[in-house]
């Protein structure tokens, strides 16, 4: 099949545009949404192609020219479609797929495996696969600004009053101003939380009335939830990886950077679900159109895809038996770490002899080879943890409960020290911390005792401190 030129593809979204637009307009004359949930939708629907040139620019700044070619991906099967695609043919209706590298790349040529007759080869790799998800349709948008985010939104208001309401001491209220929101709020749109939680009050304290247009006033409007209209997935072979894109993305573009939101160590998701996110804005500081990036890590993308199933049923039966497909999913994504984790134990066995020796090497102050290696990340675990596990740690070594025993030359106990500090970093920033206990690593190697002993203090810290 041909491909069609670029003033084909310009006429193939603007059409789609005219009907997103028609769509919304439908939407607010129907009062499903208001004006102002309206304007905001338009701004993010009225110009496709635009927008999507924004977020082939910004991966561009972010990673430079691709190194594979461009594909397409059916977002279906979270496959990719093995045909090469041409720039032109490029559009918003459908999802991309294509491979960059991360120069920045912290772990860059530090892992490598041996195979037969000596072959090296990386087994962690600078290479990120970027999939460019095509736009989202716009009946799923309104479904969820007049669905889920707005029981968000409503709850927020419902909260923010009880706590106003709470501190003026007037708890025997709370109950029937509730019951009136609640049937405000499901009667309409509202996206003005101060003005009609006031008018269904009527004449109020005076105190009363301040405390709640400065609480409400704070309250995330429905549709400012709406940040994945465009949204891009970044898979990374490892955690510090996505760290280093993410704080890249904020040293190049911070004017651009809406929030950031970092999961990877999540163990209270009831879904055991971790990434990070950050949403950039891709329209000018006047119309600001989000776009939401995503980043995981390959061995837990590939578990995820096998959830799909589970949350379609949700969301077709809601009625469903909810708990256990939410439990299914939560466990599916348990192995999910523990493979990943796997992945981290054997690097941290790759690293082992490599960074004593090149501790050794450095002892007259050359620098070593591993200097900023692993990166310190802005995005760590409390420092009344780091302390903790670092105290127990050089408890252990000067008890020889963990010792290097093959060295080219004697070590003292200030080189182990650093070598097992330098190994713990790692495991630290480069694990997933597990949300079940029992799932220690299999094996009784120096690597595996080290990473399992990290591992569960890190689960004990958070077990202890709920």
């Amino acid at each position: 099949m041909p491909s069609v030129t670029v003033h084909e593809v310009d006429i193939l979204t603007a059409d789609h545009d005219r009907r997103n637009l028609e769509y919304i307009d439908k939407a607010l004359t129907s009062e499903r949404i208001n004006e102002e949930a309206a304007d905001y939708l338009k701004g993010l629907y009225a110009d496709g192609m635009s927008c999507y040139r924004e977020v082939f620019h910004i991966l561009g700044k972010c990673f430079g020219a691709p190194k594979t070619a461009v594909t397409e991906y059916d977002s279906e099967t979270d496959l990719p479609v093995n045909k090469p695609i041409k720039i032109i043919d490029i559009n918003p209706l459908k999802s991309y797929l294509v491979n960059h590298r991360l120069d920045a790349d912290p772990m860059r040529n530090q892992f490598f495996t041996s195979g037969a007759a000596h072959k090296i080869d990386l087994s962690v790799s600078s290479i990120v696969t970027v999939i460019v998800g095509a736009q989202k349709n716009v009946e799923r948008a309104l479904d969820k600004v007049t669905g889920k985010y707005y029981r968000f939104f409503t709850e927020d208001v419902i909260a923010a009053v009880k706590c106003a309401f709470l501190e003026l001491g007037k708890s025997s209220e709370i109950d029937e101003i509730e019951g009136k929101i609640r049937k405000r709020f499901a009667s309409k749109y509202v996206t003005d939380a101060a003005e009609e939680v006031l008018s269904i009050l009527g004449p109020s304290d005076d105190r009363l009335v301040v405390r709640l247009v400065r609480e409400l006033d704070e309250v995330k409007k429905p549709y400012l939830y709406l940040n994945d209209v465009w949204r891009v997935k970044c898979l990374f072979d490892l955690i510090p990886q996505a760290r280093t894109f993410i704080e890249r993305m904020r040293d190049v573009m911070p004017e651009r950077v809406i929030s950031v939101r970092d999961k990877f160590y999540d163990i209270d998701n009831p879904r055991n679900y971790r990434d990070s996110k950050i949403i950039v804005n891709i329209g000018t500081p006047d119309n600001v159109v989000p776009m939401e990036i995503i980043c995981q890590v390959r061995t837990f993308f590939e578990f995820e895809r096998k959830t799909h199933d589970y949350y379609a049923t949700l969301r077709e039966r809601p009625d469903a038996e909810n708990m256990k497909i939410e439990q299914d999913a939560a466990e599916l994504m348990e192995n999910g770490i523990v493979q990943y984790n796997r992945v981290i134990c054997r690097c941290v066995d790759d690293l082992f002899e490599r960074v004593g020796w090149n501790i050794l090497y450095s002892r007259g102050g050359d620098v070593s080879l591993f200097e900023g290696f692993p990166r310190e990340s802005k995005l760590h675990y409390p420092k009344n943890m780091l302390e903790n596990i670092f105290m127990k740690l050089d408890a252990a070594v000067k008890n020889e409960i963990f010792h290097i025993t093959h060295s080219s030359s004697k070590l003292d106990m200030t080189q182990e020290i650093a070598i097992f500090r330098f190994m713990v970093r790692f495991i630290l920033c480069a694990a997933m911390p597990r949300a079940r206990s029992g799932t220690n690593m299999p094996g009784d190697s120096l690597s595996v005792r080290l990473f399992n002993f990290v591992m569960n203090e890190v689960y004990r810290y958070y077990n202890t401190s709920k």
